[in-house]
């Protein structure tokens, strides 16, 4: 035996010596009071002085505490809890055991945990615990973060609710012993580790809050457990209170900090908790939202997501009897009367910026009770129920940047985005002009999606998500957008839209192209002639010879032909045509999932979920300034025959002419000033 190995070998005995002598337990072993004080009796002493002992009903606690009699101090703290008046809406009681399962908890309990549809083994480390920073199969950052929100826990827990199988809450038990051991010792610092992060410690505070009220009445959910928890809240409250971040975070994160605050008044800091979370969540909505109710992200999947912490604050407050301003209440409205405005006919929200395809139709009615709002109820429900609106149904949004445009309230209305506005301040895609189309119940033109942030999935589809690329807009030189104005301190001015019972419209530009030699202007205008098709026009102003490639993305579920230079669809039943107007020498070729030179042809309706699409690409060369002319036709089964002409154009505007068997349309679509977009039918 080398020296080496010799001294390493002397010190293992020596470690294991140390450890049985000083009757150190593994976390498995730590179920009762006496054990956690025994073996950590420093976190036990921090744990008791979080606590203010003159509170009402602590009194015993505090007269055990004062006589070093901490056995007995725990244990009655813990009986407090069994019917703490503050938190009793969240207190369960024994049930009944039964040998009933959950085949989704029964996986979950191998530590085999599905996150964003990504399904991973949590696997055990040498040390005895399990390794709370595994990335999941995809290598993917985004995996450990969520999956230490533990939604997992939640999910066992409403099994445990339904079958009434101790084997769940036995499982939740010791899942709490060994994270808590683990996390040790609080940081007491930012940190963007895969543990002790903001947004993670916020979702821990909200369902450990639920898992320990729901719990405490249980024999299988032990006191040394419930002691760790106690003792853990503390460090995250102090987290979300100091280290908190900023925008849709701090919404996310403080709204953590007063569930903690308002369901365990007992610690010392709660009240200071609640205050600074309601003066920050008061200032915090003013600055995250636009006055006309868009969240400055502009991307729909986190609109909703600071909807409902906003929401989620105000209730928690409002149990304990704290006001919020009337303005923040006035705000909630607004983000909802959003929501609803912009929601699809099938019930989905936009798919604007880093979003997922989320169905915002339950989330409406149920806010149509609580504000009194049947409008929203007729408009979700496809006017099934409620008081149908007065309007057309299509709304532009001038600070968002957004027309929204649709035929009717039906579940086959044409239906419309049209992005104008700024960037956004997180979560951007270079999509300034973008366009995207529903009809008939079904998507046709779409936003890509956002695919991944972090992983394997980012590393192959990241750059193409955010990028131009995936989107519906124009590349110039095959050169994509540049970043774009984050936000607005003005809203867009009455010249960039119009709308009418007759028809909808918009117009905008874009400048900045990412190593883009020279200069050259995008400027597109959008005319929906209400219930029968759209136009769009681009005008690309330049300074030297382009290659201009116009892009359209279709739904996954689309089967897209071509014929010359019409690109439609060709379901049995509800479909769109793209017809381009004018002479123009394109070169067109539907590409699907493609991956190299550069990815083109993905969707991506929810994170780390992608699959291929067709994108219709017309390429053409330009020798200076040059107009483009589409019509974008719904039909049901087959097209109408159209005729169109340009009847004629300059600078600031151009005229067109559409005809079918039935109508004929005199359309005036300006750049510039919206008072000369115009329509006459004959």
């Amino acid at each position: 035996m080398t020296f080496g190995i010799r001294k390493i070998f002397v010190f293992s005995i020596i470690l294991s010596i140390s450890i049985y002598a000083s009757g150190q337990k593994s976390w498995k072993e730590i179920t009762s009071v006496k054990h956690l004080n025994e073996n950590y009796p420093d976190l036990i002493q921090k744990m008791l002085n979080q606590f203010n002992l003159d509170y009402l009903g602590l009194e015993r606690v505090k007269t055990a505490y004062e006589n070093d009699d901490i056995l007995n101090a725990c244990n009655f703290l813990l009986e407090y809890y069994k019917t703490a008046s503050a938190s009793k809406h969240l207190i369960k009681y024994k049930p009944i055991k039964t040998n009933k399962t959950d085949l989704v908890a029964d996986t979950i309990l191998k530590n085999i945990f599905t996150v964003q549809t990504v399904k991973g083994q949590v696997p055990w480390n040498e040390d005895g615990h399990r390794d709370w920073y595994y990335k999941g199969p995809n290598n993917d950052a985004e995996w450990a973060w969520l999956s230490n929100r533990h939604e997992q826990l939640e999910q066992v827990f409403e099994a445990y609710l339904e079958t009434e199988n101790p084997k769940y809450v036995n499982y939740i038990d010791q899942f709490f012993r060994d994270f808590i051991i683990k996390s040790l010792p609080y940081p007491s610092k930012r940190s963007s580790g895969s543990i002790w992060r903001g947004l993670e410690v916020s979702f821990r505070n909200k369902r450990w809050t639920r898992l320990f009220f729901g719990l405490i009445n249980n024999e299988q959910f032990s006191p040394a457990t419930q002691l760790l928890i106690l003792s853990s809240l503390p460090d995250h409250g102090d987290y979300n209170r100091n280290y908190h971040a900023r925008g849709n975070w701090l919404t996310m994160e403080l709204s953590g900090l007063a569930v903690v605050a308002s369901n365990f008044p007992e610690y010392k800091k709660s009240n200071e908790w609640l205050d600074y979370a309601i003066d920050k969540m008061s200032e915090s909505i003013k600055h995250q939202v636009y006055p006309d109710g868009v969240q400055k992200e502009l991307a729909s999947h986190y609109h909703h997501v600071a909807l409902e912490n906003f929401e989620e604050f105000k209730n928690t407050c409002e149990i304990v009897d704290k006001k919020m301003p009337d303005s923040y209440t006035k705000t909630l409205e607004t983000m909802y009367d959003y929501l609803a405005k912009s929601v699809r006919p099938n019930g989905y929200g936009a798919l604007t910026n880093d979003s997922d395809l989320n169905n915002n139709r339950n989330a409406l009615l149920k806010a149509a009770i609580k504000y009194k709002r049947p409008d929203w109820e007729y408009i979700a429900s496809n006017g099934k129920t409620g008081i149908k609106p007065k309007d057309k149904g299509s709304h532009f949004y001038s600070w968002g940047g957004q027309l929204i445009s649709r035929s009717n309230y039906s579940y086959n209305a044409h239906w419309s985005l049209f992005d104008i506005g700024p960037w956004g301040t997180g979560h951007e895609h270079s999509d300034k002009l973008h366009l995207s189309i529903s009809a008939y119940g079904k998507d046709f033109l779409v936003d890509s999606g956002r695919f991944a942030y972090t992983g394997e999935v980012a590393k192959k589809f990241r750059a193409y998500a955010i990028g131009s690329a995936s989107h519906n807009v124009i590349l110039i030189d095959s050169k994509g957008q540049d970043r774009g104005p984050s936000e607005i301190k003005s809203p867009l001015s009455n010249d960039t839209y119009k709308i009418t019972d007759e028809f909808d419209f918009a117009t905008n530009s874009f400048e900045s192209y990412k190593g883009l030699e020279g200069k050259a202007k995008h400027i597109r205008s959008v005319f929906y002639v209400r219930g029968k098709f759209w136009v769009v026009v681009d005008r690309i102003e330049t300074d030297r010879p382009r290659q201009i490639e116009a892009l359209w993305h279709w739904h996954p579920n689309r089967k897209v032909e071509h014929e010359e230079t019409i690109v439609k669809t060709g379901d049995l039943n509800g479909n769109l045509a793209i017809i381009p107007v004018g002479k123009k020498d394109f070169k067109i070729e539907l590409i699907k999932g493609r991956e190299f030179p550069t990815p083109q042809g993905w969707y991506s309706s929810e994170y780390n979920v992608f699959e291929p699409n067709v994108a219709s690409s017309y390429v053409t060369t330009i020798k200076n300034d040059a107009t483009f002319v589409w019509i974008l036709q719904p039909y049901e089964k087959e097209m109408t025959e159209i005729m169109t002409k340009i009847t004629s154009e300059n600078r600031d505007e151009i005229k067109i002419e559409v005809k079918s068997k039935k109508n004929r349309y005199q359309i005036n679509i300006p750049y510039y000033n919206s008072n000369k977009a115009t329509l006459i039918k004959k």
